[in-house]
């Protein structure tokens, strides 16, 4: 890999990663072949895509890194400054659905990534952030006794399971859902 890309490169790799997004939220990994990724990007030759990356598993890698990314600004902008514990959990759920109605291919490409290919840095990155949420809400004392890494395992999956749904049901009412996942995150981890 090159150390520096020219801004060329850097747009066309954005333009190939985009593409792949779409791709991907459509038809699934497998059938992400670099043949659909340039109709959808409107490359006239699969060799551009080869140029840029080495292979498909280097593209759905920087795939999962572009949304993994996108999906972390777009929480902390939701919960930056936020110290309570609970106002974080909150943050998170409304942030996840706001996600899914501005960014719905995102998070089902995310979602057929860490299905498909079981990528431990995706699912673990995700984990591991909402997991020292729930710690610090049990340190300060506002969270019932749990194991933060196993709820937060519960709590992602509850969210995936959304992002398949919203893909069978486009008319899924997202107001609902946040509202039913903001009362399970609550009766899963406040204090009786």
């Amino acid at each position: 890999m090159r150390a520096k890309r020219t801004l060329t490169e850097q747009a066309r790799r954005a333009q190939i990663v985009t593409a792949a997004i779409e791709v991907i939220a459509r038809d699934g990994v497998a059938q992400a072949s670099f043949k659909e990724i340039a109709r959808e990007a409107g490359l006239s030759s699969t060799g551009l895509i080869s140029y840029h990356f080495a292979g498909k598993q280097e593209l759905i890698e920087e795939v999962g890194r572009e949304i993994l990314t996108r999906f972390g600004e777009f929480v902390l902008a939701r919960t930056d400054g936020v110290e309570e514990p609970l106002a974080v959990l909150h943050g998170f759920v409304e942030a996840n659905v706001a996600f899914l109605r501005t960014h719905r291919s995102h998070a089902s490409t995310l979602v057929r990534i860490k299905n498909d290919l079981a990528l431990a840095e995706l699912t673990r990155s995700d984990q591991t952030a909402l997991a020292t949420v729930l710690e610090q809400g049990q340190r300060t004392g506002v969270l019932r006794d749990f194991d933060p890494q196993l709820v937060a395992v519960f709590l992602l999956s509850i969210r995936d399971g959304l992002i398949r749904q919203l893909d069978l049901d486009p008319e899924l009412d997202l107001d609902a859902a946040a509202r039913e996942f903001a009362t399970l995150v609550d009766l899963t981890t406040r204090k009786a």
